[in-house]
């Protein structure tokens, strides 16, 4: 059920507030104050809190300034006797949801709590699929080889400076991407994720830096890029060594100005873009071969991360091996497997060629076909491989 409370030093308004949101099933809390109101604040947690601006002690003002840091996502509504266009304006831009004029007209009141508690939620499970999605990227594993990446991102993440992320396929270099996006001053912004790989040549330009309306045939309408997109936020450029020379011409030209041109298009738009990439390939012997240009290289690569091999660090593989089990147990709704101690060690000395997208692939491999333990036979006969 709703928790609601009314900070209003006058009783006679808390009583009927109080009555007419009991009445529609909202558990409902008083505050005499602004002071009784913060420390209240300070020790529950409410969906919605309705608070006077006029008030002896502290004002509402200064209670919602100071509820910002006791908690940031509750809404607030707030009402007033004296209220005017200046103080309505005052309230929005301290964080306030919405403004009420006393006495508040008994529908618009009960559309303003329901539409607060409808953004409360939203809010809510924002944050959970955001938690779920970081958990999903979560760098796991103690060896050295893991603990020199994550101090790397822990480093450059609040700088913009841009970062080139190396390493084979399946090694975790989008979960670097992730993490730096995630710790930077950016993370409340967007974090757009491109495969240049994944794209045909002829319409990265398009996807990177968007397109007018008849600028070529199937352009029936105008396109915004993800340059644009990632406006404010990270631009992640996975497989950047695949990218055509064309669009490395253009891209090399937004990051040097900080501007971008639709195809087809003549204004210049200014894009305020934190841009990492990650590469499977060598990009100086592409360099040498023609296939990439030198100054975008250097553009790109301000930071080098380079994500080793799940071969180069196996002490990860349990880990990892146990968080697979748990994940995959969640999404099934099971009981999550063992893996018996020799199975563990078989698991160590394979040659994981795919790396943790492999791994994560044989444990739900093993997880289908195992008992509730899996055993070292069980590795020997669904992993498909030999050790080395």
């Amino acid at each position: 059920m709703p928790k609601i409370l009314i900070i209003d030093d006058e009783r006679g308004i808390r009583s009927t507030l109080k009555e007419i949101l009991e009445y529609e099933n909202y558990t409902v809390e008083e505050a005499e104050d602004g002071e009784k109101g913060l420390d209240l604040l300070s020790k529950n947690k409410y969906d919605v809190v309705l608070c006077d601006i006029k008030m002896p002690k502290i004002d509402g003002m200064e209670v919602l300034d100071r509820s910002r840091e006791l908690n940031p996502d509750v809404p607030f509504i707030m009402i007033s006797a004296h209220g005017t266009i200046d103080t309505a304006v005052e309230a929005t831009k301290k964080g306030a949801y919405d403004f009420l004029v006393k006495p508040p007209d008994l529908n618009r009141l009960l559309v303003s709590v329901r539409n607060a508690l409808d953004k409360s939620n939203l809010v809510t499970e924002i944050k959970k699929v955001k938690k779920k999605i970081s958990k999903n990227y979560e760098m796991v594993g103690t060896s050295e080889a893991l603990d020199r990446v994550r101090k790397a991102i822990d480093k450059v993440a609040l700088t913009d400076a841009r970062v080139l992320i190396t390493g084979p396929n399946g090694a975790g270099k989008e979960m670097v991407a992730r993490q730096l996006h995630e710790k930077s001053n950016r993370a409340s912004g967007p974090m757009v994720e491109v495969n240049c790989a994944a794209i045909p040549g002829e319409l990265i330009e398009s996807e990177l830096f968007g397109h007018e309306k008849g600028s070529f045939t199937s352009a029936v309408k105008q396109r915004i890029g993800k340059f644009e997109q990632a406006n404010g936020g990270t631009l992640f450029l996975d497989e950047i060594g695949d990218m055509s020379l064309s669009a490395q011409a253009k891209v090399l030209r937004a990051l040097q100005e900080n501007k971008i041109t639709r195809v087809g298009g003549e204004k210049e738009i200014p894009v305020d873009v934190r841009v990492v990439a990650a590469t499977n390939k060598d990009l100086l012997k592409e360099i040498e071969a023609k296939n990439f240009r030198e100054d975008l290289y250097h553009r790109l690569g301000v930071i080098l991360i380079h994500v080793p091999p799940l071969n180069e660090r196996r002490d990860d593989i349990p880990a990892l091996v146990e968080k697979f089990l748990q994940d995959i147990a969640q999404d099934h709704g099971t009981k999550p497997k063992t893996v018996a101690k020799n199975a563990m060690e078989y698991l160590q000395k394979l040659d994981w060629r795919g790396n943790i997208r492999e791994l994560r692939n044989v444990v739900e491999r093993l997880v289908i076909m195992s008992d509730a333990e899996i055993t070292e036979d069980d590795v020997k006969m669904y992993a498909g491989k030999a050790a080395v």
